[in-house]
């Protein structure tokens, strides 16, 4: 009798300790009874009665979904390749249990599909430089398919679009284009800088008597340090027309 009191007693404990269950405070707990929603367990030490009742776990930390390679066409017809990162976060603990089987799944399939219609939306040279509002045009779309599903999809970020290696050289030889173009151009301005200050320069030098000959003087002082054994020296009008004088 005593012993089977014992046993009893222990099988009670048991029973008891089987249903206690531990919540952690980044996670939300859905009970059922008997299969039926009843309530969201909280953080803490809390008890499920086993056979009757069952729970699930959610995590409501900030999730994060690395969308794979998908083949893309863009509006223009360019076929491309481009991944993403999804970052999202449970706000429902209730809805994401009852209102979808595999939330994390069913998250990073509609991120998918999302990303290969929206660029089919866009030209080619729209993606690569309004590369944000891309990103953004998935982000509104996807929070809104998910809000049902007690999700809220805080950021999507492109990783990488990775174009077909003919494009590539084609774009190579227009960005090798605008370079030269630009060289050429910031050529030409400082050849019309140089041009003007000479002609300022000449002008200069005509209209101080004697400048040009100490202009001469200064060059030759400049030759006087240099090794070169050939110096060619041209001799300004102003020393010319003095002999000439002389001559009369």
């Amino acid at each position: 009798m005593v012993f089977s009191l014992f046993g009893i007693l222990g099988l009670v404990v048991v029973f008891i300790l089987s249903g206690l269950k531990v919540v952690k405070e980044y996670e939300r707990g859905v009970k059922f009874t008997f299969g039926k929603y009843v309530g969201i367990m909280k953080p803490g030490l809390r008890i499920v009665v086993p056979v009757i009742q069952t729970w699930r776990r959610v995590d409501i930390r900030v999730k994060v979904i690395d969308v794979p390679d998908q083949d893309s066409i863009t509006r223009d017809n360019v076929s491309l390749k481009v991944n993403a990162v999804l970052y999202y976060k449970v706000v429902d603990s209730q809805k994401v249990i009852l209102e979808v089987e595999d939330f994390n799944y069913a998250v990073s399939q509609l991120a998918q599909t999302t990303m290969r219609d929206v660029i089919g939306e866009v030209s080619l040279d729209e993606l690569l430089s309004q590369r944000d509002s891309v990103s953004k045009r998935i982000r509104e779309i996807v929070d809104k398919a998910t809000d049902p599903w007690g999700i809220k999809v805080n950021s999507v970020e492109l990783k990488h679009v990775e174009l077909p290696e003919q494009l590539k050289r084609t774009i190579g030889k227009e960005a090798e284009a605008e370079r030269e173009k630009r060289a050429v151009i910031i050529k030409a301005g400082g050849e019309v800088i140089a041009a003007t200050d000479m002609a300022k320069a000449a002008k200069t030098l005509a209209s101080a008597p004697g400048a040009l000959h100490l202009r001469t003087l200064q060059t030759l002082n400049d030759l006087s340090s240099d090794k070169s054994n050939t110096v060619v020296l041209g001799l300004p009008l102003e020393i010319l027309r003095a002999f000439e004088g002389k001559k009369k």
